[in-house]
């Protein structure tokens, strides 16, 4: 499973669209991304920076099988006059991908660890 992460950045002004829709994302395509994979999902926001992470078993797969999704194309759409460049964004990036320096996996709560079973 990999983890990615990656920038986008919201035009000034378009904050609160952009929030507003993210409260209303469309249960097809959540159906659709996690069809694909997807899980743990997550964006979060300061001022216009976006920083999205998520886990996907091939990210490459996902864009493409994304880049020929009917809803996720409307879900483009309608999200991208919201979107504005991000300032180094690398050749033939559509959005600023980021590199893991560091990850530490933590411990599962007892509640979620596999109990032995009883006898």
């Amino acid at each position: 499973m990999q983890r990615i992460a990656f920038q986008l950045r919201i035009k000034a002004g378009m904050m609160q669209e952009y929030d507003e829709a993210h409260r209303h994302v469309w249960p097809e395509l959540l159906a659709e991304l996690e069809s694909f994979g997807v899980s743990d999902y997550s964006i979060f926001r300061r001022g216009q920076q976006l920083f999205l992470y998520m886990h996907v078993p091939d990210f490459d797969l996902l864009t493409k099988r994304l880049a020929n999704s009917g809803v996720n194309q409307r879900w483009q759409q309608k999200m991208a006059p919201l979107f504005e460049p991000v300032l180094d964004l690398q050749p033939g990036e559509s959005q600023a991908m980021m590199q893991e320096v560091f990850f530490m996996p933590g411990r599962k709560p007892a509640t979620e660890r596999s109990q032995p079973e009883r006898q």
